[in-house]
């Protein structure tokens, strides 16, 4: 085998890997915003949050808010 090949190879190996996290990222957020429906979810779920404001929902919305967004940050570094 070539170097040529093999880097071909590693290239199509890489691509396949990150087009599976992402659409593993995109199902995570997907079952997110159907557990979330009235919530608008950004595209990185740090910034919900980061950005969020305590005191801004009823305390059992906010802690199940808060929990839920922490739960799909903590599959997707996971990766489960």
């Amino acid at each position: 085998m070539r170097l040529r090949d093999a880097v071909r190879i590693r290239d199509v190996v890489r691509r396949r890997s990150t087009r599976v996290e992402s659409e593993f990222a995109g199902r995570v957020c997907s079952d997110l915003a159907a557990d979330l429906p009235d919530e608008d979810l950004g595209e990185y779920l740090y910034d919900c949050i980061d950005m969020y404001r305590m005191g801004s929902k009823p305390r059992c919305e906010e802690v199940e808010y808060l929990g839920m967004v922490q739960e799909a940050i903590d599959r997707l570094e996971q990766g489960c």
